[in-house]
């Protein structure tokens, strides 16, 4: 089985933990890539599930056992290809100036992307009738294993150890969405202004498409790299449905919005989440992908992943050959167009580790 074919398999089945003695560290709750684990296959790093009730069943597992020995990908109980996790990174033992531990600012995504939501809470999350029905924002702060502001010195100080201690490469700073007309724009300028004077390190801010488009030349003037605005969907149903607050946001606004960005950060540097299986078919996926790209916009698919505690916990993600198919036509639209995950200064798409994307992007 090829790398294309495997990464697809894992991230639509995820990967059963036969060993649960030795236990399994990887994300639970919160934003990005929740209950996944990152592993290495043949030198690449992909976000895999593990905690969710698919990855219970799934055909492919890994046995844990003795620490000195690689660990082996099992199909169907036979062994495939020996994997191997990022080691635990150096930072996450210090602590900021006032106490909190670094791991609580922010975490290592992959192996070499430093990953934080600067504000834990968000507008739409608390009621259901707002609510993102995937997002798991609340869990991780209520669980306290982050905390609800991270400062921009906080961030600033945790992202130099990073780069210093464990040779960071990127950052991405998300956010909730606070209830100002910004949408959380200002917030994440003022983070990036103060991370910048410390450490020299690309950064991807992610917001929903603020009031005034001016807030793209503040982000960009203070250090921001490249600009993530998340559609998660594109039918209009589907997101009524899914994300009810977020859906009154049209998609026309949104493209007003990422037409304007992509002025400012240039092609390629502006990208969206899309989360195949909420519902949108595969043509509709094509569909939205293509118009995303033809305005200089990178369309970054993924397969959704149900996380635990959520309203989606029980549905199911996409099947491997939907995604394949999906990433098969989708890499071919960003070969024609010269858009590559290689090209992005930072962020998700740069990093890919959610999305076997990248992997089609010059074999299409």
């Amino acid at each position: 089985m090829n790398k294309q074919n495997l990464i697809t398999e894992l991230q639509s089945h995820g990967l059963r933990w036969i060993d649960p003695a030795v236990g399994a560290s990887g994300r639970k709750g919160g934003a990005g890539p929740s209950d996944h684990k990152a592993i290495t296959i043949d030198d690449t790093t992909v976000m895999v599930p593990i905690f969710t009730d698919g990855a219970a069943e799934s055909p492919y597992a890994i046995e844990v056992g003795d620490a000195q020995v690689l660990p082996m990908l099992k199909l169907d109980g036979e062994a495939i290809a020996p994997i191997s996790f990022p080691t635990q990174p150096k930072f996450y033992s210090l602590t900021t100036a006032d106490g909190i531990p670094y791991w609580k600012i922010a975490l290592l995504h992959s192996h070499d992307v430093l990953a934080t939501t600067v504000l834990q809470t968000c507008m739409r999350y608390g009621d259901r009738a707002t609510a993102c029905q995937f997002c798991a924002i609340g869990q991780s702060l209520a669980a306290e294993r982050t905390i609800a502001r991270k400062s921009p010195q906080q961030l600033a100080e945790v992202a130099e150890a990073a780069v210093r201690l464990d040779g960071v490469k990127h950052m991405v700073m998300t956010t909730g969405t606070p209830n100002t007309s910004d949408r959380g724009a200002a917030y994440l300028t003022e983070c990036a202004k103060v991370i910048k004077s410390r450490v020299n390190l690309p950064i991807q801010a992610q917001c929903e498409p603020p009031d005034d488009f001016i807030w793209f030349e503040r982000m960009q003037a203070a250090g921001v790299d490249s600009l993530g605005m998340h559609l998660e969907a594109a039918d209009p149903q589907v997101r009524a449905k899914i994300m009810p607050g977020k859906a009154e946001v049209p998609l026309e606004y949104y493209f007003e919005a990422f037409e304007a960005a992509v002025k400012v950060f240039g092609r390629g540097q502006v990208s969206t989440y899309l989360l195949a299986g909420l519902g949108d078919s595969l043509y509709t996926l094509l569909e939205i992908s293509q118009k995303l790209i033809d305005v200089g916009v990178y369309p970054f698919v993924v397969p959704f992943v149900p996380i635990s505690g959520t309203p989606l916990a029980n549905h199911r993600p996409p099947n491997s050959e939907f995604m394949f198919a999906l990433y098969q036509q989708i890499g071919a639209m960003l070969q024609r167009s010269g858009l590559a995950s290689t090209e992005v200064k930072a962020g998700c798409a740069k990093c890919g580790a959610c999305s076997a994307l990248s992997t089609f992007e010059t074999s299409a």
